[in-house]
């Protein structure tokens, strides 16, 4: 297989810059009283009447900042910056300096989403989610397809906590400090053992966060969440794009959760040598696949074959020579045969780049 690269054009269903009401918006930040507590959102690039707004819900441990600002402020997604009207939210009670949650308060409840989409008044969004961010927009979408056009999902987990899984979790509550139980589930084992320079950060930040108890809540909350019940014939009406490290804490969740998707309309990217927080460690092939998952939807003109193809294209070689059966897997460049579109939500990849 050649990995020569091309430029492939393609018409573009819904053009960025025709036709459209537009008004640029900058770091507007708001805090909105919803019935789950006060949301803190901030509003970033710019308000269209055509295109959905990126929403964004982060980790637990992490607010929209340390979650997705490397990933948005990344050179390259700015083309993408420039034409959406992103939204940040923290959930309540996860910003610095918090009041506590009241009792009996549901910390992964989705109305707080839906109660933000009434109040800013979008018609449609693009989630974008990490790990209970994920799980939360997922929530959303299922209940509320018609509000959602697309799906980013990294590192879910669609299942419920087994047995198994509750008993260690409960021993693990005993044996290990709240802030090591959040960096297990943020970072993989392999990059706690090496103590880099980014789980020493949110070490030291979780440890001292002013809103620990928050914090503890959101964590339980999100261990004793339901089984979202995904199947084939009872899954997302949007597109979906899942996004894992190939050495994540919720790598095999992710898979699993790939296997139970429409594969016509998923794209599953597993990201060679990264851990659990991908968005942080490498954003610049991140970016490139979430160019490609808002190009297949028709709100992005066609770009060149770059560096994630060539990737991809040689992973995928090597794929076929060890298991030429893997037909749920899709290449991005184009090959001696001749050219073959960018992905779009129809082709379902599973791929390391």
């Amino acid at each position: 297989m050649t990995t020569e690269m091309q430029e492939i054009a393609i018409t573009e269903e819904k053009p960025l810059l025709t036709g459209q009401t537009e008004a640029k918006v900058r770091d507007d930040e708001h805090s909105i009283e919803t019935p789950h507590g006060v949301l803190h959102v901030t509003l970033h690039g710019t308000r269209t009447t055509r295109r959905p707004a990126i929403l964004t819900f982060h980790d637990v441990g992490l607010d929209n900042k340390s979650c997705f600002s490397p990933l948005f402020k990344f050179e390259e997604m700015q083309e993408i910056v420039k034409n959406f009207t992103l939204i940040h939210v923290d959930a309540p009670g996860q910003e610095a300096g918090a009041a506590a949650y009241p009792t009996g308060y549901d910390a992964c409840s989705i109305e707080t989403v839906l109660f933000l989409h009434i109040v800013l008044n979008f018609r449609t969004v693009i989630g974008v989610g990490v790990g209970v961010g994920a799980f939360v927009l997922s929530k959303f979408a299922l209940a509320n397809p018609d509000s959602v056009e697309g799906l980013v999902l990294v590192n879910i987990d669609t299942n419920a906590r087994g047995w198994i899984d509750w008993a260690a979790q409960k021993l693990t509550s005993v044996t290990s400090s709240l802030t090591e139980q959040i960096l297990s589930h943020l970072f993989s084992q392999e990059e706690l053992s090496s103590n880099t320079e980014l789980v020493q950060s949110h070490r030291e930040r979780i440890s001292k966060a002013s809103n620990l108890v928050n914090m503890e809540l959101f964590w339980k909350t999100y261990n004793s969440r339901r089984d979202l019940n995904i199947e084939r014939n009872n899954s997302f009406k949007c597109p979906v794009m899942l996004v894992v490290g190939d050495q994540a804490p919720y790598e095999e969740a992710a898979v699993e959760c790939n296997s139970k998707m429409d594969p016509t309309t998923t794209s599953f990217l597993k990201m060679a040598d990264a851990g659990g927080l991908p968005q942080l460690t490498q954003p610049a092939k991140l970016t490139e696949a979430f160019k490609y998952f808002i190009q297949g939807m028709g709100y992005m003109a066609s770009s060149c074959m770059t560096r994630l193809s060539r990737s991809r294209t040689t992973s995928l070689s090597s794929s076929y020579s060890m298991d030429g059966s893997r037909s749920r897997s899709r290449t991005l460049s184009q090959g001696s045969q001749g050219g073959q579109m960018p992905p779009s939500p129809s082709q379902t990849m599973e791929v390391s780049c």
